[in-house]
């Protein structure tokens, strides 16, 4: 009987090794949703995540409403290339619109509908992030103390937006727009991406500026030895409390594992880009 029970013992420990090494906590800041929202949420409930910033079509947002034990945060995709989302060509609203309306979105807001702004698309659109047309979104975010993402860096092949510039995704670009803002949050998404050393120019300058690591800690996107070398570069520069989990939609495991590479990380500073600085950035006034 000893032997039995030792040998179900080794057979557990054979087949359930994440038991030793449990998921991590999660907040990802950086989502876009999925056709079929029941998949995606069971991969990311298993991969340790609890909360969710959302961005995707109006439509799609409201697919996952009440259909999952993670909390999610549904944000204004604005302004959409021909009125669609990027990539999945989408309508962004039902009136098939580049931008919404700013009174409906104030609507929305004190509705509860809409918990940030973002992903605002000011690159795929061919304007500045700081181009006044943004100005009176900016403006109600600022009121709510709402969020704001905003696109930075490159873009994958095959996303439907004609006036796409890959310079418009400096973040240099956003020195007027927080300047004429200065109780906005802003997060930078995709630390910049290639653009990282003005993403860490533009948090230095402004503190209430974060940024996510959505896409430079995708393997598929970005060699991992870039990613260690931008992520230490970050660090080094004291911004470690103001750096945020995201996927883009890339694959969770591959990037959490990219991130436990990292040995020059404290576990301490993985907590804090796996969820606690997220928290303070969606639920505390600054």
């Amino acid at each position: 009987m000893r032997k039995n029970l030792y040998f179900i013992f080794a057979v557990l420990f054979l087949v359930f090794p994440a038991c030793q090494h449990p998921a991590p906590k999660i907040f990802d800041v950086h989502l876009h949703g999925d056709v079929d929202p029941y998949i995606q949420i069971n991969t990311l409930n298993v991969a340790g995540v609890y909360k969710v910033a959302l961005s995707s079509s109006w439509k799609l947002q409201n697919d996952y409403k009440d259909i999952s034990e993670i909390n999610f945060l549904y944000g204004l995709m604005f302004p959409c290339p021909n009125g669609k989302v990027p990539y999945s060509l989408q309508p962004c609203y039902s009136d098939g619109k580049d931008w919404p309306e700013v009174n409906w979105v104030e609507d929305q807001i004190i509705a509860g509908k809409i918990n940030f702004m973002g992903e605002v698309l000011a690159q795929y659109y061919g304007i500045s992030p700081s181009d006044d047309q943004l100005f009176p979104y900016y403006e109600l975010a600022q009121k709510y103390n709402l969020p704001v993402g905003i696109h930075t860096g490159g873009a994958g092949p095959d996303h439907g937006s004609p006036n796409f510039k890959l310079d418009l995704g400096n973040p240099l670009l956003m020195k007027e727009m927080l300047d004429s803002f200065p109780e906005l949050k802003v997060w930078i998404m995709h630390s910049g991406d290639q653009y990282y050393q003005e993403a860490i120019e533009i948090m230095k300058a402004y503190k209430r500026v974060y940024a996510d690591i959505s896409v430079i800690s995708n393997p598929d996107i970005l060699p991992s030895g870039k990613f260690s070398s931008i992520m230490k570069t970050f660090i080094n520069e004291g911004l470690e409390d103001r750096l945020m989990f995201g996927t883009d939609n890339g694959d969770i495991n591959k990037i959490v594992s990219e991130i436990e590479k990292l040995d020059f990380l404290s576990d301490d500073q993985k907590e804090k880009i796996y969820y606690r600085n997220a928290e303070r950035f969606f639920t505390e006034s600054e």
